[in-house]
């Protein structure tokens, strides 16, 4: 099995992609090839508790494995992901999903951004058209939930982002190390208060869209678990705008 080309040692920023893991054997080795030779010093995967193989894929390939000894939640899986990343001596860390929803070919990209100072942040965006996101299968209740809570999000942080909820970041290493993402949810609700935090701190936000791809092994919450997501994400919004109103 060919193992991932990783970027040469000493080459200035040092990448770390990150990829959070549950149960992705399956989609693991597509995502892997599809990053781009000598674009990562490393390659670290977080196992949240996975019953399957993904661990011993993960090692066969090539990748840095670490795993949690029970399912702590996609946050949890989050924070030790950064943890190591910064541990390890990132200067630019991307957090992938390695359920290949997102494509590992414009990493590139959201490194140069960073890279030459445009932004500290850049996000994947997968909302560029209703069109392209339904037609490359995102559930009709998800595109509209996702417009919506962007839609609030943005007016209640002065924002004009496209979409606030996605899989597919790069950080500088400075973002990670001045906002206190420890202390956020072990759950979904952590990518919007990540982002709020960053607005808070004042870190340029950049995005670039990312063509998505709904496939049979792509992970996805069911609908409950998306409704109890949705009101964590506007109890976190409201709440950023009310302390932005004290500060004032």
């Amino acid at each position: 099995m060919q193992k991932l080309k990783l970027k040469p040692r000493g080459v200035k920023p040092r990448v770390i992609v990150v990829l959070p893991a549950y149960n992705a054997e399956r989609t693991l080795k597509k995502t892997i090839n599809d990053i781009p030779p000598n674009t990562a010093s490393e390659v670290v995967l977080v196992d949240d508790g996975s019953c399957d193989q993904t661990i011993d894929l993960a090692v066969r390939l090539g990748i840095s494995t670490f795993k949690h000894r029970k399912n702590l939640g996609y946050g949890a899986n989050q924070k030790s992901c950064y943890k190591i990343a910064l541990k390890k001596s990132a200067d630019i860390v991307v957090m992938l999903h390695p359920d290949y929803q997102y494509d590992p070919k414009l990493i590139p990209y959201f490194v140069s951004f960073i890279e030459g100072g445009y932004f500290d942040v850049m996000l994947g965006s997968r909302i560029r058209s209703r069109a392209e996101a339904r037609e490359a299968g995102m559930p009709r209740y998800k595109y509209y939930a996702n417009r919506a809570l962007s839609f609030v999000e943005n007016i209640l942080s002065g924002q004009n982002l496209s979409e606030w909820h996605t899989g597919m970041r790069a950080y500088k290493r400075k973002v990670l190390e001045n906002i206190n993402f420890t202390k956020n949810s072990n759950d979904f609700v952590f990518d919007s208060q990540v982002l709020f935090q960053i607005i808070e701190r004042g870190f340029k936000i950049g995005e670039i869209s990312v063509p998505a791809k709904y496939e049979p092994d792509s992970s996805s919450i069911n609908f409950i678990r998306s409704v109890k997501y949705g009101l964590g994400t506007l109890i976190v919004a409201f709440a950023h705008w009310f302390n932005s109103l004290k500060s004032k």
